[in-house]
């Protein structure tokens, strides 16, 4: 696994690169950063804006809700099949256990 770089540290690099006289690849070699790794970043600061580079155990905002919808779709789930469960319990006919 690669070393981790801060969000601050890429945001640098990026506007490093970006500057006149500046190439991606001589920031990259003075950074000791593998070739292409600024081209990526810049692509998440592009696609992302301010969410990008969210850090270790953060999630984008919109994965994050993204998330918590899977886990509400598998409580409402369980649910459901708990409900599903009593109404046939109930809809069973009370005769069919008496001694009678």
């Amino acid at each position: 696994m690669g070393k981790r770089y801060d969000k601050e540290f890429k945001i640098e690099a990026v506007l490093l690169a970006s500057e006149p006289g500046n190439t991606q690849a001589q920031i990259e070699r003075n950074l000791g950063l593998g070739q292409g790794v600024i081209s990526r970043w810049k692509r998440q600061l592009k696609s992302d804006g301010e969410y990008a580079f969210p850090g270790k155990g953060r999630l984008k905002p919109q994965d994050q809700e993204n998330r918590d919808l899977k886990r509400e779709v598998q409580r409402l789930r369980r649910e459901r099949d708990i409900l599903k469960k009593a109404v046939a319990i109930f809809s069973e006919d009370p005769h069919r256990y008496s001694d009678s």
